[in-house]
């Protein structure tokens, strides 16, 4: 299996199960999106990801509507995206995305949560190095319909570096820069993606103690909690022993 699907599945957990932190996310996605493309779907690439990623995610049509058309309005609030990065327990690299309309609440935030973990805000772009940044599409199986050697070829020729499949769904790995160009030939294919997403994926990862986890995965929750916080991405290298301690 792939890098970022082995890093997928280690890293699952209930990221993204609380319903209303996932639809609070994709608002701001789709609020971002709209700011910076307009609110038409079939101009807007970006918007349209979000959308897609809001129907993989069960947000309801009309939510999405009212998100759309709250953002194309004169009293939209406004957002900024900014990235934080620190260490947790046994140097364990973390890389925070977040969405804010009020920075000074957020970098206190995230501050505070390092310091709760004994972890450490760092310098942006001191840990940069450790992620590489790639596009991750999430298909269901179903939505193939030609020869599999065929649609494996095509997806090469757009750009997968990695294509993995379990029982229901197919990951395709790409490289930042050829994101759009496979999802282009995704869309020249029929194809709609269950998700589309960049993400940052270890390039180096960090052994340590089963405690030094298990406080790290605490601090990992306590960000996830946080309504200003995206996405956050580890450098951990999580066993199947680990995960059973959970």
């Amino acid at each position: 299996m792939g890098r970022a699907f082995e890093y997928r599945k280690a890293s699952k957990m209930a990221r993204w199960d609380k319903m209303a932190k996932t639809f609070s996310r994709i608002g701001k996605d789709i609020a971002l999106a709209v700011k910076a493309g307009g609110s038409d779907p079939e101009a807007n690439p970006a918007l349209r990801r979000c959308i897609q990623n809001a129907k993989g995610a069960n947000m309801p049509k009309d939510n999405v509507e009212r998100a759309i058309k709250k953002a194309s309005g004169a009293d939209a609030e406004h957002y900024e995206e900014i990235t934080y990065e620190g260490y947790g327990q046994g140097g364990v690299a973390f890389f925070i995305e977040c969405t804010t309309n009020n920075p000074t609440r957020t970098v206190a935030n995230v501050r505070a949560v390092f310091n709760k973990f004994d972890g450490n805000l760092g310098k942006n772009g001191e840990l940069a190095f450790i992620f590489d940044r790639k596009g991750i599409f999430t298909i269901e199986k179903s939505q193939i319909k030609q020869n599999w050697d065929d649609f494996e070829m095509e997806m090469i020729d757009s750009g997968a570096e990695e294509i993995d499949i379990d029982a229901e769904e197919v990951m395709i790995t790409t490289a930042f820069e050829d994101f759009g160009s496979l999802s282009h030939k995704l869309d020249e294919l029929g194809i709609e993606a269950k998700s589309a997403e960049l993400q940052r994926i270890p390039n180096i990862t960090k052994e340590i103690s089963e405690e030094q986890f298990k406080i790290n995965m605490k601090m990992l929750e306590r960000f996830e909690e946080d309504d200003d916080v995206q996405n956050v991405y580890h450098n951990m290298e999580i066993t199947d022993e680990m995960m059973k301690a959970l």
